[in-house]
């Protein structure tokens, strides 16, 4: 039987939840009658009731006007990208000429290393993590190829120093310090993809520019996870996907960030005719002239209905704001991990970092046992309706989202795991 008192406890926090309100405004997909324990937020976001009207919208708008479409109304196609813009960069923590939102994640990955990238004899190694999510890798890996360097020596992957694949700040400022002369770029995570260990940018800006290395970061699991402050951390650039925390749909259009004091640089990019400056870009002229900002980063003109899923989004996001999440993540993340180490500690061990500044939403959990054990508490939970995800090669995330994650879900999935373990 379930316990009753975590219920009831549950159930108490729930109702003093300030935003506990936001879930209504979200599709809580279905688990027979009942809805689905969903932990997969670090995934894919659940849908925003508000996305079909926006879609709704861009369809109905090509059905009636077609080509007039870019030019009418409100939500007009020709600067829709410009109505996320605002709400994108309080989000993000930049100025609005600072973000653009684009391509997808790795895409802008390569487009904003063909400018902030450049390789010398002297100076041609790049510093990540070693463990990165292998997009990442893919990308620098071929980046340093490119342009003819080895990555064998010249793509650094510094090993975690501390219990459980995490790493020290201590450990990340040696490897810069200890690489700095050779160093052209550190690209680091917000947050990492497989431990959900939470970053300082802006400590690792900083060590970066002390050694003459361009600073870049990949917020795939900190963009609508943690508050982020782009432009005082004084990053070069960023890029992130908006289909986790950011609710925008799968595979949504995705987000880069270029600091404010590269708007008008002269650093080589690959153009296209949407990054032409907008007042001249329809005189079709033969010389590409950037906009300023992000936005002269951007190649074709962008996907409206890729865009629209992510209005909704962000006018959530606009509507509580991003400290208020934090403190409510916060809030459901350490009461989640306060009952697996009351109730679970002997079925499963806690990878994220215990102190609330080092982490997300996320926890990433290694069952006792080893993989076997892990996969079959995973599946286990999937068939009664709890969605985490795994991650190999041990590992299950579990991440309580707080636009719609309730403490009534936690206390449901440690439930489950008490279920399995005791043979219930």
């Amino acid at each position: 039987m379930p316990n009753q008192d975590a219920c009831r406890h549950a159930e108490i926090l729930d109702n003093a939840d300030p935003l506990r309100a936001l879930r209504a405004k979200f599709l809580i997909p279905r688990h027979g009658d009942r809805d689905q324990l969903y932990f997969c937020g670090n995934s894919l976001g659940l849908q925003p009731r508000g996305a079909r009207a926006h879609v709704e919208e861009v369809l109905d708008k090509w059905a009636h006007e077609a080509v007039e479409g870019h030019f009418t109304g409100q939500a007009q196609w020709m600067p829709y990208h410009e109505l996320v813009r605002e709400p994108l960069a309080r989000v993000v923590g930049a100025e609005p000429l600072e973000v653009v939102a684009m391509n997808s994640l790795t895409a802008n990955l390569h487009l904003l290393m063909v400018s902030f990238y450049r390789p010398t004899c002297e100076r041609p190694a790049i510093l990540m993590e070693a463990g990165a999510f292998p997009s990442d890798r893919y990308a620098l890996e071929s980046q340093v190829r490119f342009h003819g360097f080895d990555p064998a020596r010249d793509l650094i992957e510094l090993e975690p120093d501390e219990a459980d694949g995490t790493f020290s700040m201590a450990a990340i400022a040696s490897a810069i310090e200890r690489h700095g002369p050779r160093l052209a770029l550190v690209l680091w995570p917000g947050v990492q993809y497989r431990t959900g260990q939470a970053f300082d940018l802006g400590d690792i800006a900083r060590l970066a520019h002390a050694q003459g290395a361009i600073a870049g970061f990949d917020l795939a699991h900190a963009a609508g996870n943690l508050p982020l402050r782009l432009h005082d951390d004084n990053a070069d650039f960023a890029v992130w996907c908006h289909y986790k925390y950011l609710n925008s749909g799968p595979g949504a259009v995705a987000g880069a960030f270029v600091h404010a004091r590269h708007a008008h640089t002269t650093r080589p990019r690959f153009a296209g005719w949407w990054g032409h400056e907008q007042t001249t870009r329809f005189q079709m002229g033969p010389q590409f002239e950037p906009s300023a900002g992000a936005d002269g980063w951007q190649l074709s003109n962008p996907p409206i209905l890729g865009l629209a899923p992510l209005r909704a989004s962000l006018e959530l996001f606009d509507e509580v704001g991003m400290t208020a999440l934090r403190e409510k993540s916060v809030r459901l993340t350490d009461y989640l991990d306060a009952s697996i180490r009351a109730h679970l500690a002997d079925v499963l061990s806690i990878v994220t970092p215990a102190q609330a500044e080092r982490r997300g939403c996320q926890l990433s959990l290694r069952v006792h046992g080893g993989r076997a054990r892990g996969r079959e508490l995973f599946e286990y939970l999937g068939a009664r309706g709890i969605l985490g995800d795994w991650r190999e090669p041990d590992v299950i995330r579990i991440s309580p989202a707080p636009l719609y994650n309730r403490y009534a879900d936690v206390a449901g999935f440690v439930d489950a795991v008490e279920g399995w373990r005791d043979g219930r």
